[in-house]
C-alpha cells in the first residue's frame, strides 16, 4: 500500500502536532526579532494581542491595560495553533516558500479577525505605515521559520495528485 493509501487521520494528526510545536519555535523567533526590533526602532510593545484574548475569555480590559502574560499566551497560542496547519500544509504537499507565504497571509489574517472581531484593535488600513511594515515583517519571520521547520520534520507522504483537472 502507498503512503498516499495509507489512513489519513493519523498521519494528519502528527503532522499536526508536529506543525504546532514548529509554530511555537516560529513564535519564539518573531519574539526575539520583535525584542532586537524594538531595541533599535524603540517602538513601544503592543498589548492588542493580550487584550484580544481577555476579551475573548469575557473579560473588558482596557486600553490602558498591558497584559504581558496574556500577550505571551496569545502569541503563543496563535503561533501553535496556525503552526498546526502549516504541518498539514507540509503533510499534504503544501510546502517551501510559497507555502510559507500563503501561511503569512492566513498568521496576518487571523490576528486582524480575532483583534477587530474582539473591538480589541483597529484594521490595518488605519495604522500608521511603519506599524503595518513592522507587524507584516514579523508574521512573514513566523511562517518562514514554522515552515521552515513543518517542511523539515514533516514528509509529502500525504500528496495527492487526484483533481488536478476539471474531469
Amino acid at each position: 500500500m502507498s503512503t498516499t493509501q495509507a489512513p489519513r487521520i493519523p498521519q494528519l494528526l502528527r503532522a499536526a502536532a508536529v506543525g504546532a510545536a514548529a509554530g511555537t519555535a516560529g513564535a519564539g523567533v518573531m519574539a526575539i526579532g520583535e525584542k532586537v526590533e524594538q531595541a533599535l526602532t524603540h517602538r513601544p510593545s503592543s498589548y492588542v494581542p493580550g487584550r484580544t484574548l481577555l476579551t475573548l475569555l469575557g473579560a473588558h480590559p482596557g486600553d490602558d491595560r498591558r497584559p504581558a502574560g496574556w500577550n505571551h499566551a496569545m502569541h503563543y497560542a496563535t503561533g501553535a495553533a496556525l503552526g498546526a496547519l502549516r504541518g498539514v500544509w507540509s503533510v499534504t504537499g503544501l510546502r517551501g516558500p510559497r507555502a510559507s507565504a500563503a501561511h503569512a497571509v492566513v498568521r496576518l489574517c487571523t490576528d486582524q479577525t480575532l483583534e477587530n472581531g474582539t473591538g480589541a484593535g483597529a484594521p490595518p488600513h488605519t495604522w500608521p505605515r511603519r506599524e503595518l511594515v513592522v507587524d507584516v515583517g514579523h508574521k512573514v519571520v513566523y511562517s518562514l521559520v514554522t515552515g521552515a521547520i513543518a517542511d523539515r520534520l514533516v514528509g509529502a507522504r500525504l500528496l495527492s495528485l487526484r483533481g488536478r483537472s476539471s474531469h
